[in-house]
């Protein structure tokens, strides 16, 4: 099976559309285009797929509000268009997804939550929460408070990390590029198309134009961005939003934009992302059961299986597990702090409330942040 029929059988998407396809340089938001992206992605939930969707543009809708033709330098009038602009996305999304009865859920990140471990694991949370609730969630970067990420970062590189944070097995990059060429198709005509390759090749950073004028960021940051996704396996494509259905064709394996995949399989990839955090902060000793259950069966690690905590760490640190032989078996990113962990081992995940007053999630380390070893 090739790479792109792979794209086939995919269960969980991350959709980012770029400023340049949001804006209309005559009418502020592209509102057309925006309602058939929405009438795709619904068409994607419908084959089976959870849709995250991240959407630049707040800062490029609010110029057009305010009537500016040029992005200013100054960071107040930025913020000011930045809170202005995204008043203009929600309203839009929120309307176009009401027409097939779908809610949507606005989640405002900036580079910093997906750093911090604890703010890690309360943003997955969200997320996981909104599609289990059948919500589509909306993210943009909070760009009307936070400087650096008006200054520095770009939504490509957002949906990268949302990729990462829930295991998204496809980031599509929907802009109004075709892809990536072998060379600026505006100064060379005959550049080619690049089909398909790995995220990360050298060459094709090479290849990566300067960025647009809408946006903040352009083909590198879109390469960048992809060969970040890889880190959990997932797949990048980099392809024309205005196509008639370009989220669809995608799905089918057709052809379309610039694939990149990431390598080997997106268990290795995953392992090799957990591996190069930082020291495990602390260790949960295990008893039989949950250690079989966890390396035999694939599932995660609850309370009740756990019999003695080592160390300090916080919410969304790096933890080890051990079995009774003193082994290491899995590593995780923990859903609760030390201080709390002693509070519910050895209890089951229904008295978590009671006995914390609140709960974060049923497990004390999900699957889908373990890595058994």
């Amino acid at each position: 099976m090739s790479n792109r029929q792979k794209l086939r059988n995919s269960r969980r998407w991350v959709v980012k559309i770029g400023s340049a396809l949001l804006t209309d340089h005559d009418s502020g938001l592209n509102t057309d285009l925006v309602r058939g992206l929405v009438d795709q992605i619904v068409a994607l939930r419908e084959a089976g797929c959870e849709v995250v969707l991240v959407s630049s543009g707040a800062v490029a809708a609010g110029m057009r509000r305010l009537g500016w033709t040029q992005r200013p330098h100054e960071l107040y009038r930025l913020q000011a268009a930045a809170a202005l602009g995204q008043m203009a996305l929600t309203q839009l999304y929120e309307s176009a997804f009401k027409v097939h009865a779908i809610h949507t859920g606005q989640v405002l990140l900036t580079n910093a939550d997906l750093s911090d471990r604890q703010r890690y694991i309360n943003a997955r949370s969200t997320l996981r929460g909104l599609l289990d609730l059948n919500i589509v969630p909306v993210v943009n970067e909070n760009d009307a408070i936070v400087t650096d990420e008006i200054r520095f970062g770009d939504n490509d590189t957002l949906a990268a990390l949302v990729a990462n944070l829930i295991e998204a097995e496809v980031l599509v990059l929907l802009t109004d590029q075709s892809g990536l060429y072998s060379a600026d198709p505006r100064v060379r005509p005959d550049a080619d198309l690049i089909q398909e390759a790995e995220a990360g090749e050298v060459r094709l950073y090479e290849m990566a134009g300067p960025p647009g004028i809408a946006g903040r960021g352009g083909m590198r940051t879109k390469l960048e961005a992809a060969e970040k996704a890889a880190r959990s396996g997932t797949s990048t494509v980099i392809a024309d939003g205005a196509l008639d259905r370009v989220l669809m064709t995608i799905r089918e394996g057709k052809a379309t934009g610039t694939l990149l995949t990431a390598q080997g399989t997106r268990l290795v990839a995953r392992k090799q992302w957990l591996a190069s955090q930082l020291q495990a902060k602390g260790r949960l000793h295990l008893d039989a059961g949950a250690a079989r259950v966890i390396t035999r069966d694939g599932r995660s690690l609850l309370s009740v299986g756990v019999i003695r905590v080592d160390g300090e760490f916080r919410r969304g640190e790096l933890v080890t597990c051990i079995n009774p032989d003193g082994a290491q078996v899995a590593r995780g990113l923990v859903n609760y702090s030390s201080t709390e962990a002693v509070q519910i081992i050895g209890h089951p995940s229904s008295q978590i409330v009671s006995l914390l007053g609140y709960t974060y999630e049923p497990e004390l380390i999900h699957r889908d942040n373990m890595v058994v070893l």
